[in-house]
């Protein structure tokens, strides 16, 4: 799109956009209204049709809240979708922003004497999200993924865990710029008393081990009826019928709610009668989602992953369980909401000021200054 508009442009590639719903999604969404906030042009290319439902084709080309959006066709898996195309709305593009390590983060590698646009990189926790073709994930890293790294001005790792996996191909120019969380979404939103209700947050991916959590709330039930669970996603490696199936099996369908594709509106309104977030998922990129619990006021008990671990590290308020043992998690659970009944003013506001630490004004900043200092290159 040809434009008078001498500001920046930093075009942000990324297979999945709005209207999806998920953590990428937002991360790229909410990143490119604080660049608008800042005097950049955005645009995100992203492709044509939902992972969740294939059938539709979006729309070419739309705005959305401001940011230029541009769908493109794709072809193969959804883990690693072809899209040579994108290489057409990268040619007035200042600065090119791929957002996770996927067929675009390679693709715009090897082709970048075709494009010659600097690039960066977001991990958004690479592709180690389940343990499944792990001897072939490790090999394609330290091979393709290596190589692919030497295209890049940076590789931003959004978690510790991401840096320290990409400085191993990729020293001297991995950072780490954690993510944000939108954490006036669902500010306060937690019930003010300790109740023994339950959410979670995200797609139904292998990698969420939702199969896991619903066997914690079987363990909790058998001890207390009372005990409920809202789940709120949108189909991925788990359809809608898979957990409805598994609720059933498990005799929990009093104890559990599913809440497919539940707008902000109504996850806010869920967690007006929620104490507790809840995550068994053995892979986070970095866990935005239970930051973004954190500034409702709800009090985590999270699956120890490295993520995860790293985060009870700087919150010491935050509970880690190992939802591979059902029992031991409820356990967990249950003495969770004792220390919040006791203390439910105090903790519930240390986690609403922890989550302040992680405003999108903070992690825009320290986005903006790479992109500065790389235009700042190029005019050399």
């Amino acid at each position: 799109m040809k434009t008078d508009d001498k500001r920046p442009l930093i075009t942000h590639v990324v297979r999945q956009f709005l209207p999806n719903r998920g953590g990428l999604e937002d991360v790229v969404s909410n990143l490119c209204r604080e660049l608008i906030a800042q005097d950049y042009r955005v645009r995100v290319v992203t492709l044509d049709r939902l992972f969740s439902n294939p059938h539709e084709t979006l729309p070419h080309h739309e705005s959305i809240d401001g940011i230029e959006v541009v769908r493109i066709p794709w072809r193969g898996s959804t883990r690693y979708p072809v899209a040579p195309s994108v290489f057409a709305h990268l040619r007035d593009a200042d600065i090119v922003h791929v957002h996770a390590i996927d067929f675009f983060y390679d693709a715009l590698a090897w082709g970048f004497l075709a494009h010659r646009k600097p690039m960066v990189v977001t991990t958004h926790g690479g592709f180690f999200h389940t343990a499944a073709h792990s001897r072939l994930k490790t090999v394609w890293f330290n091979t393709i993924t290596r190589a692919s790294a030497l295209a890049y001005r940076n590789v931003i790792g959004c978690s510790k865990a991401d840096v320290r996996l990409f400085n191993r191909i990729a020293p001297g120019k991995t950072v780490l710029i954690e993510n944000a969380a939108a954490v006036e979404k669902f500010a306060g939103a937690a019930s003010p008393s300790a109740l023994p209700r339950m959410i979670t947050i995200g797609r139904f991916s292998a990698n969420k081990q939702l199969g896991n959590l619903l066997e914690t709330v079987e363990a909790l039930a058998r001890e207390n009826p009372a005990w409920h669970l809202d789940i709120c996603g949108v189909p991925s490696d788990l359809t809608e019928t898979d957990l409805r199936d598994r609720i059933a099996a498990l005799g929990i369908e009093k104890n559990v709610s599913l809440h497919i594709g539940a707008s902000n509106a109504e996850i806010k309104e869920l967690m007006g009668n929620t104490s507790l977030f809840v995550s068994a998922s053995n892979y986070e990129g970095f866990g935005l989602v239970a930051i973004e619990a954190m500034s409702a006021g709800l009090f985590p008990v999270l699956q120890p992953n490295d993520a995860y671990r790293d985060l009870a590290a700087a919150h010491p308020f935050i509970r880690l369980a190992d939802f591979t043992k059902p029992t031991h998690a409820a356990a967990a659970i249950k003495e969770t909401l004792q220390s919040a009944t006791q203390q439910p003013d105090a903790i519930r506001q240390q986690a609403m000021d922890a989550a302040l630490g992680y405003s999108w004004q903070n992690a825009a900043a320290q986005y903006t200054a790479i992109y500065d200092r790389i235009l700042k290159t190029e005019r050399k």
